[in-house]
């Protein structure tokens, strides 16, 4: 079963989105497909899972560590 969850962000350029998800990655690269959506007025970020369960709060912690203090959850597609 896939597990797609959607987060607002305050990520406004490509170069951060592709870091946040380079970083992701590493720690998730084998459980989760994240792209960011920019020309969304929330400046989404999508992870996708081919499990049942995604860890919204290990993700939200990690990037607001990375310095992105706006992440929220919107909702689970």
């Amino acid at each position: 079963m896939k597990t797609v969850e959607i987060f607002k962000t305050d990520v406004r350029d490509e170069k951060n989105a592709c870091e946040i998800i380079k970083f992701l990655l590493v720690q998730y690269k084998t459980v989760y497909k994240i792209n960011f959506d920019l020309e969304d007025e929330d400046n989404i970020l999508r992870v996708e899972a081919n499990r049942t369960e995604i860890k919204i709060r290990d993700i939200i912690q990690t990037v607001v560590g990375l310095g992105y203090c706006r992440l929220t959850k919107f909702r689970t597609a």
